[in-house]
């Protein structure tokens, strides 16, 4: 099996997980986390939505400036010999920083979802570029609001979200032309509810350092993951992007 062919079978089996529905726990989870949503009143609510909105897009247009446009390679094997570098070094350095948040209890625990949101936006960026987007584009950061939510995400909305990026050719024309009209909302449940838990944890004095090095690295090399098999989708359906065996 040659590399092209190996990732195409990597690409097919996380699709599969992708599109696949929801199991019962899954569903009982989701059930439970809505129940608690329910109760939370709706200001606050919308406060959360605000302070996540503001905070994302600003990571989101300031990523983009950062991000160096790099020349393209036609290798798909050196690409992602790049990429992986770009993952193992965003996810060290997200262990580092949930350990040194951790470490400093609640108010330093509260510190760690600015700085851990910019390592993961900026990660996206730079794997995008390196594979041949242009992040300068709205469309194209919106796809990699896509992949984000897709990571932090129930099964459900998953499910949903992964319809739209699975046709972006023909998806992205009717794709948002403001960022302002992203569905913020859903964006903000669906990411509290699958990291709050170990969050929670890592505001624990004592074990907080542990937990913040370990949840920050699990999560930020799943996204790393989810991020490659986004884009490889995308690029295996262009006969230009063929790796030389």
């Amino acid at each position: 099996m040659n590399y092209e062919e190996l990732i195409k079978a990597e690409t097919l089996l996380w699709q599969y997980q992708m599109m696949r529905q929801p199991g019962i726990m899954n569903r009982t989870v989701k059930r439970v986390q809505e129940k608690i949503n329910n109760v939370i009143p709706e200001k606050v609510h919308q406060v959360i939505t605000k302070a996540i909105k503001e905070i994302t897009r600003g990571v989101l247009l300031g990523s983009g400036f950062t991000t160096k446009t790099r020349s393209f390679e036609s290798d798909i094997r050196v690409i992602e010999a790049q990429v992986q570098g770009r993952i193992r070094f965003y996810s060290s350095s997200a262990a580092a920083e949930g350990a040194i948040t951790g470490f400093g209890g609640f108010l330093w625990g509260v510190a760690d979802f600015p700085l851990w949101l910019s390592l993961k936006m900026k990660m996206l960026f730079e794997i995008a570029a390196l594979y041949g987007m242009d992040v300068s584009n709205l469309r194209e950061r919106i796809f990699i609001l896509y992949i984000f939510e897709i990571t932090f995400s129930s099964q459900k909305n998953r499910n949903r979200v992964f319809k739209i990026m699975k046709d972006w050719s023909t998806n992205k024309k009717i794709t948002p032309n403001d960022i302002d009209q992203f569905d913020w909302r859903k964006f903000q449940l669906e990411y509290r509810d699958n990291i709050d838990l170990a969050k929670l944890l890592q505001l624990i004095p004592g074990v907080g350092a542990v937990v913040g090095a370990y949840v920050n690295h699990r999560l930020t090399k799943k996204l790393g993951k989810f991020t490659m098999n986004a884009y490889r989708m995308r690029l295996l359906s262009n006969t230009t992007i063929i790796a030389q065996t």
